[in-house]
């Protein structure tokens, strides 16, 4: 049997391990592919291992062998589920691998702009704190977290775990979600759209990317927000509007965003949130610890066991 993975670099650079999957084949692993790449690469495969290469109905009509395709994340957009369905082609998916992982990305954002760590770090490697006059200096607020008001967008896993660490920390927590406000854990209040984002001090976006919330962060709902509101995306990129959120920030219409995700990846290098001071963000990582990749593998591996024993979970339908 032979099996393909496509794009395995950003799931393992060479720490961790594929070996698992020799146990039913060949393995062949490919840092990254190209999109006219992939047919030529997949051609003989029974199995093929995807996160972000393309598999549409195109490359399906071409891939007389493929029983199988695993997506390596917990997103399958990259896979034509009816293609598949038409074809018999099981389609699996690793699913809240890194729930811990994102939450925890989360806070670092916030924290990096309630707390100004790095800017003050980096200020006393330039000698601030030394040449001060006084036993400390601080020139940015510090802004406490106890008492203050987290809108969470979507309560699935990661939305669920985000509650958790917030209501540690003393916030109160409200919740856009179409789950029954009784079946909410106990500190989570259910609110309407406007509500949340008219009554948060800090906004972070945990929905599925939908045709609903696509641009859901807009200059219409961005003008709901508080001057002071921290908006966090570590969701999708296309649940902002990036020129009208690029806007609101360069007019003060908002304090900060931090984002772990962007409308195109990687962006292009004059994108207009790369212009503004009070926009952070980092490269889409907030899933790729060390210990989040390692259970992604696992997982994916798995699901391969469990398929060729006629038992396939973690199925796409």
């Amino acid at each position: 049997m032979k099996i393909v993975i496509l794009d395995g670099y950003t799931a393992n650079p060479g720490d961790l391990s594929w070996e698992g999957l020799k146990e039913w084949g060949e393995v062949t692993v490919y840092d990254r592919t190209k999109p006219s790449e992939t047919v030529a690469r997949a051609a003989e495969a029974e199995i093929v291992l995807t996160n972000k290469v393309v598999i549409g109905r195109k490359e399906m009509a071409q891939l007389a062998n493929l029983k199988y395709i695993g997506v390596l994340a917990t997103g399958y957009n990259v896979v034509d589920l009816r293609a598949a369905r038409e074809r018999d082609i099981i389609v699996t998916n690793v699913p809240a691998y890194s729930t811990e992982s994102v939450a925890q990305m989360v806070f670092a954002h916030l924290l990096a702009v309630t707390n100004h760590t790095e800017r003050y770090a980096t200020g006393n490697r330039q000698g601030r704190w030394s040449s001060s006059p006084d036993f400390c200096y601080y020139d940015e607020s510090i802004v406490e977290l106890s008492g203050k008001t987290l809108g969470i967008v979507g309560i699935g896993n990661i939305g669920q775990r985000v509650a958790q660490i917030a209501l540690a920390f003393g916030m109160k927590v409200k919740a856009l979600t179409s789950k029954p406000a009784e079946t909410l854990s106990t500190g989570i209040e259910k609110a309407e759209l406007k509500e949340l984002f008219q009554t948060s001090n800090v906004i972070s976006l945990h929905c599925p990317l939908t045709p609903d919330t696509h641009h859901l962060i807009n200059a219409e709902t961005i003008g709901w927000m508080n001057p002071e509101a921290i908006l966090i995306n570590t969701g999708r990129g296309p649940l902002v509007d990036d020129n009208a959120l690029a806007k609101a920030l360069e007019k003060g219409r908002i304090k900060a965003y931090c984002a772990d995700v962007m409308t195109e990846e990687p962006h292009k290098a004059d994108h207009p949130l790369l212009q503004v001071p009070n926009a952070y963000i980092t490269p889409h990582i907030a899933w790729a610890t060390f210990e989040a990749r390692q259970r992604l593998i696992q997982v994916a591996i798995e699901n391969v066991r469990s398929f060729l024993n006629g038992h396939p979970k973690n199925v796409v339908f």
